[in-house]
């Protein structure tokens, strides 16, 4: 076993065992957390778990076959794959799904699954966005030249998204200016950047509430109840039931949890499987188990550094860092709704929340890294692509 696994899974065995893992526990976890979906859409939790085991094979199939494929490839498709995300997301903005309220999503022909576009451009972003740092690097100091170039798509991206879902905008935003900092953009434009962009925001929802005719924001008050519901959630338990039940099944938890499939707590909580997995999770797994997923989490991260620290390859490194910084703020984030200390938002746990377009982009994006991974253990040297 152990001869076949490092024959056809290359790069960071320590990646491989930790995304494995996390692949395999969201079989166990899905299963047992979605008896409230039941409830809410009917069917069984078997076909929610073959739903579920669909996406998982896909998304392993992804990491298999990007993990192979030369760097250089995934540099020279940046470009197309940026374009393509701002096409698809104009797409999903007037003939998206709406689920829950929101038009995130696209049907996907003949086979009924839905597929959130906002995903795709995440990683687009990354990918175009380091390729730009690559070609602006000695022009960074220059606003025309230099930093427009990058904000343009930056912009774009997040102003496509920002409609529909404000929190996945605002994290990519942030990760965006991230990967600049990482980039060696000045952090005095870095600053002005950053004051325009909520400058930006502040002007938008302004315009929204002088004109609310005009719809510009048709999710605005979700987002301003769930921030005022956030402050005052002991005062108002009808409007937070959810993230009360949430804070409820974490206690309920304690160290050792109650035993897989024996949560009550979850059978309450609306998104336990996805945007309340942690509190699902400590339910029935315990605080312990809860620490240990943290870690390794964490380790993720260390390892995708390493290997993007490693890289003489400009173009990997950026990308790399984006990509490990993203999973992390994904799992922070819904750790952190869950806990009570952000607002309810629509992050979930990066490869254990139930299948769908996010859980298959993480595993696109640790196929990119590993194939990074790949080419640094074969020895191979490459020019940064311009």
């Amino acid at each position: 076993m152990k001869e076949l696994f490092i024959k056809y899974l290359k790069g960071d065995m320590v990646i491989w065992v930790i995304t494995l893992l996390l692949l395999a526990l969201s079989i166990v976890t899905v299963y047992s957390f979605v008896p409230i979906l039941v409830k809410m859409e009917g069917s069984t939790p078997f076909y929610y778990l073959f739903k579920h085991l669909i996406y998982v094979v896909i998304g392993f199939a992804c990491i298999f076959f990007i993990h192979k494929l030369d760097p250089k490839f995934i540099s020279q498709i940046a470009k197309f794959s940026y374009f393509f995300a701002i096409a698809l997301l104009i797409f999903t903005f007037f003939f998206g799904k709406e689920i829950n309220g929101a038009g995130r999503w696209v049907q996907i022909p003949l086979i009924g699954l839905t597929f959130q576009s906002s995903d795709f451009a995440k990683l687009a972003l990354f990918l175009y966005l380091s390729k730009l740092l690559v070609r602006k690097k000695e022009k960074l100091n220059d606003w025309k030249e230099g930093i427009l170039p990058l904000m343009i798509p930056i912009v774009i991206i997040c102003g496509l998204i920002f409609k529909d879902n404000l929190s996945t905008s605002l994290l990519l935003f942030a990760l965006s200016m991230a990967v600049l900092f990482i980039g060696q953009v000045p952090l005095s434009k870095l600053t002005t950047m950053g004051m325009a962009g909520v400058g930006l925001l502040v002007v938008v929802i302004g315009i929204h509430s002088a004109l609310p005719s005009l719809n510009i924001l048709p999710r605005y008050e979700t987002w301003k109840n769930r921030l005022t519901n956030n402050i005052t959630t002991d005062q108002n338990v009808l409007e937070n039931a959810q993230a009360l039940d949430a804070r409820r099944a974490i206690h309920a938890g304690s160290w050792f949890g109650t035993g897989v499939g024996d949560g009550k707590l979850k059978e309450y909580i609306p998104e336990a499987y996805a945007d309340f997995y942690y509190a699902s999770f400590v339910e029935e797994f315990g605080a312990f188990s809860a620490v240990f997923l943290i870690f390794l989490y964490l380790v993720l991260l260390y390892r995708i550094i390493r290997i993007a620290l490693k890289s003489d390859n400009l173009f990997e490194t950026y990308v790399s860092m984006a990509i490990g910084l993203h999973l992390l703020a994904q799992a922070s984030i819904n750790m952190l709704v869950c806990t009570g200390v952000f607002p309810v938002t629509g992050q979930n746990m990066p490869f254990l929340a139930m299948g769908g377009s996010a859980l298959i982009m993480a595993c696109v994006s640790i196929g990119i890294v590993q194939s990074f991974a790949v080419k640094q253990n074969s020895g191979k040297t490459q020019i940064d692509p311009a």
